[in-house]
């Protein structure tokens, strides 16, 4: 299959979803997959992949799947065997899709819940990158895509602090890791999501925020979008895919953000 990422092994963590739609790491899986690149799909929840994989191949794509825990070291390890496994040694993209959010802030929220934000949102990246960067610079080079959130920019309308705090830490950590590794051929960048209309809206924070009325929700949330309507995952995959490609063979370490204007107006 020809494309911008043509015979190119990539690794897209999160690719499944919550629901049926059109999730981030879903719409990467695809969009990817379509674009020409084997895709080796992970989730700690294989179900959760099916409709993905059913997706790419009714197209035609090529899309094996993974279950992992991207929060364990070991089970991270494994992972990238299985892909390497898979796909003839390679790992040309790491595309880092994992994440959620718990409402609270530092007094509201537990430590419990603390640490477990951090590991989800930002110990994963953490750790694909540790498992994955080796491989690429051994084959010579590679390209890394992290995920974060404006909430990692400024406030969006709801306390979550240490979502914010870890989608911040992706960042940041990805700005370190692009200027450690850029004289190794392999660029690090991040997608920035803003207010996305994804199934997590509908599946989970509707529950949490608008006390299940996801209507409400979404009005809500569109109301702050400069542009006046929600994204979906399909924008934040359009912006990684450009980032994946040698289209940005020169562009690291810096940041594309999704979100319809809604982080640089006042209000």
């Amino acid at each position: 299959m020809a494309g911008r990422l043509a015979g190119k092994v990539a690794i897209i963590t999160g690719a499944g979803s919550v629901g049926p739609g059109w999730g981030n790491g879903r719409a990467a899986a695809v969009l990817f997959a379509r674009e020409g690149a084997l895709v080796y799909g992970v989730d700690r929840n294989p179900a959760a992949m099916e409709e993905t994989a059913a997706r790419i191949r009714e197209e035609g794509g090529r899309f094996a799947t993974g279950q992992c825990d991207v929060t364990d070291s070991a089970s991270v390890a494994a992972m990238v065997d299985a892909a390497k496994a898979a796909y003839g040694g390679r790992i040309d993209i790491l595309v880092n899709n994992v994440g959620g959010s718990a409402k609270g802030g530092p007094v509201a929220m537990s430590e419990e819940v603390w640490d477990s934000q951090i590991d989800y949102n930002l110990k994963s990246v953490f750790l694909t990158c540790k498992h994955v960067l080796p491989v690429m610079e051994a084959q010579g080079g590679g390209a890394i895509v992290n995920t974060a959130s404006t909430s990692g920019l400024r406030w969006t309308g709801a306390a979550q602090v240490a979502y914010a705090a870890a989608k911040a830490g992706i960042i940041q950590f990805s700005r370190v890791v692009a200027v450690e590794y850029a004289g190794r051929n392999i660029r690090v960048n991040t997608v920035v999501p803003g207010q996305m209309h994804t199934p997590m809206v509908e599946v989970r924070l509707a529950g949490q925020r608008a006390g299940g009325d996801v209507q409400a929700l979404l009005e809500q949330r569109q109301k702050r979008i400069p542009m006046g309507f929600a994204g979906d995952g399909r924008d934040t995959a359009n912006a990684a895919l450009f980032l994946a490609s040698d289209e940005a063979r020169f562009i690291t370490g810096t940041e594309i953000v999704v979100d319809g204007g809604m982080s640089v107006r006042c209000d």
